[in-house]
């Protein structure tokens, strides 16, 4: 595409119509753009279009988001070399993107800024060194708008210094960041704290002031995060002292409302966050400053009011004493019992008691309380940053603040019962201190592990926790209710497990409340109480929740239908629970549970807005799917007759966030077919091998899983309906991709498996010459492995025979290769029960073989035998050559693949050589009996070569067998 008027006046029109309300038209023009942005300038006709005054804003806006959305998906170059973005159009873009995002307006610096982030990712420092030192000059242009743009820009490209693992290549790069950009940012920290004297009096110049001093202190944080910088611990003298100005800053000029979050709280907050770094990790260093910190920091707490705007400014400045109470040699700064008392009453308590703010959360926003105080969401509350302080005190002064809190818990309850409907709040902010006080250590699996002695949680659970979940009016003060029910899910593993137990049908009778905060938490409980376990053994078994069943589905199932909860995960999961741990017991309720599954489904089907409820409904789905089919003969016609109508019209119209569900959904029926495969799961076929499909990196795995029910379930009608050649090409394009190459082998282990010799016997050494042709152009550890249980499974499957025959079709001689460069050096690396047995079993038949023994690869025979000893006897090997990253097949994602793989619809694990080969030792040593029974005399010369171990080991197995070598 060349840059001349008429393309951007048709791009234009294109962009326009991109964001059309009518449908047609806009996907007519994404399908257009989906096809031209491979074409080299179409970037710089992105570029272009943004320097144009006659463009409309909105057509701008999408252009930089188009510009944006083309670097993320396509600066890296693809797995297979293909570079959608041109050698040049890359050179345009890096030499004009950061002038142009300072001149843009705000909307479309966002988008500029974050695509310079994206590039910088990839290319900088080495392939961009002028980024940084180009941005930091302009620190000097005096232009707040440009000064904004350049440090949000710098931090888009250096935040991930906050996070990313420690390496000689990350620190290299920081180091070049310091030397280019440490100095600048400091002479304009210096200035922007000299402006804002100067302008005290000018609201405006004040707030522009101030937010670029928040970005330089996110700066400040990503700079020093991976360690001490040499220039930050020389410039201290600098930094410190403007930070302590900035917490003892304040003007009425940029006063705000009470929920909106000003400038100056802004600063406060990032400074406090700046000042924790150091506390945590920079002791020693800071150690000068730290007094003079504490008490800014506390006249900020004593002083501020419980407004909203204030919320994370004060998260943060108590985080910042927690930081500095951990350690021991400042522990004196609290240890007085009159500074733990300020503390406790003007800091801790203010901040655990629930403002009118929260309870408005609590009614208004469900999820986002449930986040936040049930499942510890990353979110900065002041609840949570007081509960971190009380921790972190009670470390070192357990006596004291279990003493100083008991007398405020104590008052706090007899308030509540004096006047329960008017004090509740007292209540609850008791229950959560103590819970506070008492859990010392605790995890997501088990709730509370390590709990303070000093407190009695089975004295209070009995006479304040339980009380409240035996009333009968599940409708009654619901905050306190869900707290009382969250301390149950925080003790569960460290209250008595019978007590524990008991409180299950006052939690299904929970579920029915009409507050969505109260009734989650319900479903939470039993959930989590049912995943008990003491070592392997679950502490909840099936007679303990089958008489409960049909009051816990009526009520789960109930809850579904309350407003706010129509797509409760913690109520799916809940469900999904009980029917894992009753099982066949099930039976009992399926004409309450399929149907209403069904429905949950077609609901879906028209908005699937909640992924993990999605995906609890799924995963209970097949759970039901499974246990039905076994119990009752003709079920799995009744599913499909339910299902495929809703499935159907999931593809058509392309829900992608359900797609890869219902191939896995569909493939555990298609296993449970017991006649003739129907023919609406024909019809899918033809749909299934579309590459195009295959292009959808969430829709892989699924795919393969369904896929493999084909060829198992239905390989004639493959073979009948001319779909064998595109099954294969399937194969071929997993081949090809580092990240789905293993699924192409479990595909094609499975044609090797399910289907007849003669089907696939034309086509092995096309099969064979991909994947050798793979292996030469892009050799990875985890190909190699699956090649060699192929090869393996090849041999037991075929014949040893048939697969050197194979081999040296391809070029004479190449079966010693594959044994000197992939077997001899990777055997050991195999991982996996039953892979590691089958490779075992696969190189016995190679050294069974009679060319291998004592024909043309003989030379060979006796390191093979080493190699299948060293298999059978030594751990994996699990070293990786320099500069390879092994990704483990669990850790690709793939829904992107792991997130909507439903575990009770994943295929059985199967072991091919089942029936076959109980124990791969024995059968090494047949082989070996075999070999000299057919070679009489030889045998004994041969083992004598080997090392005395292995001769050892061979014995072993000979002995095992009960077989012997002549």
């Amino acid at each position: 595409m060349e840059v001349t008027e008429e393309n951007l006046k048709r791009l234009t029109e294109v962009l326009t119509h991109t964001l059309s309300p009518e449908v047609n038209q806009r996907r007519s023009a994404e399908q257009f753009v989906a096809q031209v942005e491979g074409n080299e300038n179409y970037p710089v006709l992105l570029l272009t279009l943004l320097t144009r005054d006659e463009v409309p804003p909105e057509v701008k806006l999408a252009a930089a988001i188009n510009l944006k959305n083309l670097v993320k998906k396509s600066w890296i170059v693809d797995e297979d070399g293909t570079n959608k973005i041109s050698p040049n159009d890359r050179v345009i873009i890096k030499r004009e993107i950061v002038d142009l995002m300072l001149r843009s307006s705000e909307g479309i610096q966002r988008q500029l800024s974050e695509t310079i982030s994206i590039i910088g990712k990839y290319d900088f420092p080495a392939q961009w060194q002028e980024l940084i030192p180009y941005m930091a000059d302009k620190f000097k242009s005096g232009d707040f708008n440009i000064i904004n743009g350049v440090l949000q820009t710098s931090y888009s490209v250096m935040r991930r210094y906050e996070y990313e693992n420690k390496s000689e290549e990350l620190w290299r790069e920081i180091l070049f960041v310091l030397n280019n950009f440490a100095q600048p940012l400091t002479n304009l920290f210096v200035e922007l704290m000299k402006f804002a004297a100067e302008n005290a009096n000018n609201a405006a110049a004040l707030k522009m002031i101030l937010s670029s001093l928040v970005t330089v202190g996110k700066l400040f944080f990503a700079l020093n995060s991976q360690d001490l910088p040499e220039f930050f611990e020389d410039n201290m003298s600098v930094w410190m002292p403007n930070f302590l100005s900035l917490l003892n800053f304040s003007s009425p000029l940029l006063n705000t409302e009470d929920d909106e979050i000003g400038v100056l709280e802004q600063v406060k907050s990032q400074v406090c966050e700046d000042l924790t770094l150091y506390a945590a990790k920079y002791m020693e260093e800071f150690e000068p400053y730290v007094e003079n910190f504490v008490t800014a920091v506390w006249n900020v707490l004593s002083t501020t009011t419980l407004a909203v705007k204030y919320d994370q400014m004060v998260s943060h400045a108590i985080q910042f004493l927690c930081a500095v109470a951990e350690r021991d040699h400042s522990k004196r700064l609290f240890e007085n019992e009159q500074v733990l008392s300020g503390i406790c009453e003007k800091v801790i308590l203010p901040n655990m008691h629930l403002r009118p703010c929260d309870e408005e959360l609590f009614e208004d926003s469900p999820d986002q309380w449930v986040a936040q105080e049930l499942e510890g969401a990353d979110s900065e509350t002041r609840r949570r940053a007081a509960v971190d302080f009380v921790r972190v005190l009670s470390r070192h002064f357990e006596a004291k603040m279990t003493l100083v809190f008991g007398q405020y818990i104590q008052s706090m309850l007899s308030t509540y019962n004096e006047n329960p409907m008017e004090c509740w709040r007292n209540k609850v902010a008791a229950i959560y201190l103590v819970t506070t006080l008492s859990a010392k250590g605790s995890t997501a699996r088990q709730g509370a592990t390590q709990i303070n002695e000093l407190v009695n949680i089975m004295e209070f659970y009995q006479n304040h926790v339980l009380p409240e979940l035996q009333n009968e009016d599940v409708n009654r003060l619901p905050v306190l209710k869900a707290e009382a029910i969250k301390y149950v899910i925080s003790f569960r593993s460290a209250l008595p497990f019978d007590a524990v137990k008991l409180c299950v049908p006052h939690l299904a009778r929970i579920v029915t409340a009409q507050s969505v905060v109260v009734h989650t938490y319900a479903a939470a409980a039993i959930d989590k109480i049912f995943l008990l376990k003491v070592g392997n053994q679950s502490l909840v078994q099936k007679n303990d929740v089958s008489p409960l069943a049909a009051l816990l589905y009526t009520n789960l199932l109930g809850a579904l239908t309350l407003q706010g909860s129509e797509q409760n995960e913690y109520v799916m999961k809940a469900l999904m629970r009980v029917t894992n741990i009753i099982e066949e017991d099930l039976m009992q309720h399926a004409g309450l549970v399929v149907p209403q599954l069904v429905l949950k489904i077609q609901q879906v089907a028209k908005n699937p807005s909640k992924p993990h409820y999605i995906h609890y409904l799924f995963e209970t789905l097949s759970l039901v799917i499974k246990i039905v089919c076994t119990s009752v003969d003709n079920a799995v016609g009744e599913f499909d007759r339910n299902l495929f109508p809703i499935f159907q019209e999931i593809l058509q119209n392309e829900v992608d966030s359900l797609i890869p569900y219902i191939f896995q959904i569909i493939s555990l029926l298609l296993e449970r077919q017991k006649v003739d495969v129907p023919e609406a799961y024909m019809s899918l076929l033809p749909f299934l091998v579309m590459p195009v499909l295959w292009e959808r990196p969430g829709y892989v795995v699924p795919m393969v899983r369904l896929l493999q029910a084909y060829i198992e379930k239905a390989h004639t009608k493959i073979v009948q309906l001319g779909k064998l050649e595109p099954v294969l090409g399937v194969f071929n394009k997993l081949n090809a991709s580092k990240t789905n190459d293993h699924e192409g082998f479990y595909l094609l282990q499975c044609m090797l498996l399910h289907m007849p010799k003669e089907v696939l016997e034309n086509y092995w050494n096309q099969i064979f010459t991909i994947m050798f042709r793979r292996l030469t152009s892009s050799k990875t550890t985890k190909y190699i492995r699956s090649l060699l249980v192929f090869f393996s499974l090849f041999t037991c499957q075929m014949s040893s025979a048939r697969l050197i025959q194979i081999v040296d079709g391809l070029q004479t001689g190449m079966f010693s290769m594959v044994i000197e460069r992939l077997i001899l050096p990777d055997l050991q690396k195999v991982s996996g029960e039953v892979e590691r047995k089958l490779c075992a079993v696969g190189v016995s038949n190679m050294i069974g073989e009679t060319t291998v023994y004592s024909g043309t690869y003989s030379s060979l025979w006796g390191v093979l035998l080493e190699a299948v000893v060293k298999l059978l006897e030594c751990p994996e090997d699990s070293s990786l050559p320099s500069g390879e990253h092994f990704i483990e097949i669990e850790d690709i994602p793939a829904y992107q693949g792991s997130s909507a793989r439903l575990i009770h619809a994943s295929r059985e694990d199967m072991d091919p050589l089942k029936g076959q080969v109980e124990n791969p030792r024995i059968y090494l040593a047949q082989r070996l009996s075999q070999l000299s029974q057919s070679h009489p005399g030889t045998m004994a010369s041969r083992l004598s070569q080997a090392s005395q171990e292995v001769q050892t080991h061979i014995m072993n197995y000979v002995q095992m067998a009960g077989c012997s070598l002549t």
